[in-house]
């Protein structure tokens, strides 16, 4: 069979695989006026870490999404056993089952780049409500490569594009944010050690290819340390 780095993820059920991981996510967060009345949405939740934490530490309502049925039913494990209040669904970020206007905040960690960007971010824009904010983590280019080299990263993560920092405010632009704050996100090898201690909700029978695939990602993500960045982008 072949696996994806998605597929990898699903099946180790990594909580927290994004840079920064639960700490940058609380971190960001905090500068957030967030209360119980808050109604927030969290694509592509993985095994629903944040969701679980959003839940618990500010009691507002959150929404979970992801298309990976692996990862769905790890969050809703996850939510049953905290006896979170989190509403989590099956469904395609590009196609959002919410209506018009329904979240004050969309939370989208490391998700974007892997979906058609030009179709994801207008549905976000089209949930959130007038004033509602776009947090977002992800991938930037921080410099020209070889076409070659783009290619091979793109096609391991499966990433329909790999963007400068540019092109994503070019996007966000595009889809009506007016207001876009970009932060550079740089990890101390104390954070980075923390995120690879990240929890795990383990599927049976792993295959050894996940683990090839994840000695790969690592690899990638040694060569690549002065090319692929991250950002941390608020739109609204």
């Amino acid at each position: 069979m072949h696996y994806t780095y998605l597929d990898c993820l699903a099946l180790f059920g990594v909580g927290g695989a994004h840079p920064g991981g639960l700490r940058l996510t609380k971190q960001i967060l905090s500068e957030e006026k967030i209360n119980e009345q808050t109604a927030m949405l969290e694509i592509g939740c993985g095994t629903g870490q944040t969701a679980a934490h959003l839940a618990q530490q500010y009691g507002c309502s959150i929404s979970a999404l992801d298309n990976n049925g692996i990862m769905v039913e790890k969050a809703r494990q996850r939510f049953n056993s905290l006896d979170s209040p989190v509403d989590i669904k099956l469904g395609d970020t590009e196609n959002l089952p919410y209506p018009e206007a329904n979240f004050d905040i969309v939370l989208s960690e490391s998700v974007l780049a892997f979906t058609n960007v030009g179709t994801t971010i207008p549905e976000l824009k089209r949930v959130l409500k007038p004033n509602g904010i776009l947090l977002a983590i992800e991938t930037v280019l921080e410099q020209p490569i070889p076409e070659t080299e783009r290619d091979h990263i793109m096609d391991f993560y499966t990433f329909p594009q790999l963007w400068t920092e540019a092109e994503w405010l070019t996007v966000f632009k595009q889809a009506g944010f007016q207001q876009i704050d970009s932060t550079t996100y740089q990890a101390s090898s104390e954070q980075i050690d923390e995120q690879h201690a990240a929890d795990f909700t383990l599927s049976e029978d792993i295959d050894d290819a996940l683990l090839e695939i994840l000695e790969k990602h690592q690899e990638i993500t040694k060569q690549y340390k002065d090319i692929l960045g991250y950002r941390i982008f608020r739109c609204r």
